[in-house]
């Protein structure tokens, strides 16, 4: 008798031991004919192939501009409107799921915006591979997947380890701003957040932020409605 099926199981166990943790799950999405239409005709003109190696600034937008850089974009609304208020500032969204990019490729073409430019790949190897050193100014991560479930808890984004590693990318000063409407989230990014070395809360340690200068969201919107609770943090790092 083959000793393949005892061995298989065994396999499969290495290959999962090795696999990294994602803080993110793609999920299947409808597409509206306008986000279909918008990824068949905008891709090439906003969406940056993952390669990696550095993207400068310049690479990317033709000028040296501020980056801010948004993590998990989700459906771009904020984006977008972040981009259109602020032409003189180059905004970098990193979102892997796909009709979410297709709305903000079709909001961005409609508003006719130059300042915007996308990867749809996991933020992780962007910025391990794609972003050099003191090229980011602010780095948004609004609304990350919290992760309820205790054991899940590790693939929630905001991480000190995660942190640290990125400061080299910020600039001077560069900014970090956070968002979530859970608590328990929120109470796990201060805690994540007061552990990074190189970086003071901009409200005073511990603080969250009462009145962030972001765009609202429908989602944001909807939940404050309802009740819910939303706790902003920013961050600078220390020149």
């Amino acid at each position: 008798m083959s000793d393949t099926p005892d061995l298989e199981p065994s396999s499969a166990a290495a290959n999962e031991a090795h696999r990294p943790i994602r803080s993110y799950v793609i999920r299947a999405g409808r597409y509206t004919d306008a986000q279909k239409i918008a990824i068949d005709v905008h891709w090439d003109n906003f969406v940056v192939p993952f390669e990696p190696r550095l993207f400068s600034v310049d690479e990317l937008f033709a000028n040296a501009n501020p980056l801010t850089v948004e993590i998990g974009f989700g459906m771009g609304d904020s984006l977008l409107e972040m981009a259109i208020a602020n032409p003189e500032r180059n905004f970098l969204g990193i979102e892997v799921h796909k009709p979410g990019v297709g709305k903000l490729l079709h909001g961005l073409a409609e508003n006719g915006c130059t300042n915007v430019k996308v990867f749809c790949h996991d933020a992780k190897d962007i910025l391990a591979h794609c972003l050099a050193p003191a090229s980011i100014d602010t780095l948004l991560i609004f609304f990350p997947d919290p992760w309820h479930k205790k054991r899940h808890n590790k693939r929630r984004l905001v991480q000190t380890d995660f942190i640290t590693g990125l400061l080299p990318l910020l600039t001077a000063n560069g900014r970090i701003h956070l968002a979530t409407d859970w608590e328990p989230y929120a109470e796990h990014m201060v805690e994540a957040m007061e552990a990074v070395q190189g970086i003071s809360n901009a409200n005073g340690a511990t603080n969250f932020w009462a009145e962030p200068d972001r765009p609202g969201t429908k989602f944001e919107r909807r939940g404050i409605r309802l009740g819910h609770g939303v706790w902003d943090l920013l961050y600078t790092k220390n020149a």
